[in-house]
């Protein structure tokens, strides 16, 4: 009669005086949020006052940044020096992915407008992620697919809509409306109506007489930063 194996000390079954050993499975899943927000690897975060440029238009496009904290502005100058505000980006925006696309200069100007941390991510490190982590791809194309939306809605924005309502929308995207927070009242970060005057086509006389529009009738308040209230949509929905 055959005899059994003996057990080992953990009870797994003996060959020729060998135990056989079970490698522990990895855990299962990628943190994409932990990844964003931290600096292991192939990535750094670095800090930007306010009003610091954080590439130039031309300069080498040869990584991809995430915003942690704080706004960014990006914008185009023309061959005649005419500068264009085309985005205003805020915590959980990726910028410069160009460079995916194989952009090798960067086609426009990133500026902090807030006290900002960007996270750096090397261009290699993330073709990588995108092929390796279904996740943090998912998170990404949401991000490219919200910005083509946008950018749409932009240029409806343009071309249909005053100046006014441009402004409104322009304030509630700013204040992150819609993206699930629960405050009801949303602080800005600091921004000049000369910028929010470059953003939406109009001049810093016309933003000036609509923020203070806004102010009085309740839609928007200045306490400390400029804080705006869910009642400013009813602005845009307006017709």
């Amino acid at each position: 009669m055959a005899s059994v194996p003996k057990g080992d000390a953990q009870g797994l079954p003996s060959i020729r005086g060998k135990s056989r050993f079970v490698e522990p499975k990895k855990p299962s899943g990628f943190d994409v949020e932990a990844f964003l927000e931290s600096t292991v690897g192939a990535r750094k975060a670095v800090k930007y006052r306010r009003g610091e440029v954080i590439f130039s238009q031309g300069d080498p496009g040869l990584d991809i940044r995430y915003l942690q904290q704080g706004a960014v502005k990006l914008s185009v100058l023309s061959h005649i020096g005419k500068e264009a505000v085309v985005a205003m980006l805020v915590p959980g925006d990726f910028f410069g992915e160009g460079a995916l696309a194989g952009q090798a200069v960067r086609m426009g100007t990133a500026t902090a407008v807030a006290p900002s941390s960007v996270l750096i991510i090397e261009k290699a490190a993330m073709v990588r992620l995108l092929h390796e982590e279904s996740s943090f791809s998912d998170r990404f194309i949401s991000h490219m697919l919200t910005r083509n939306m946008r950018i749409e809605a932009d240029l409806v924005d343009q071309l249909f809509n005053s100046s006014e309502k441009r402004l409104a929308r322009t304030l509630l995207l700013l204040a992150r409306y819609g993206h699930g927070h629960g405050d009801p009242q949303r602080k800005l970060p600091k921004i000049s109506q000369e910028t929010l005057a470059e953003m939406i086509g109009t001049t810093r006389s016309r933003v000036n007489f609509f923020m203070n529009k806004f102010r009085k009738l309740g839609l928007i308040e200045y306490n400390g930063g400029l804080k705006v209230n869910n009642s400013l949509l009813s602005i845009v929905l307006h017709d």
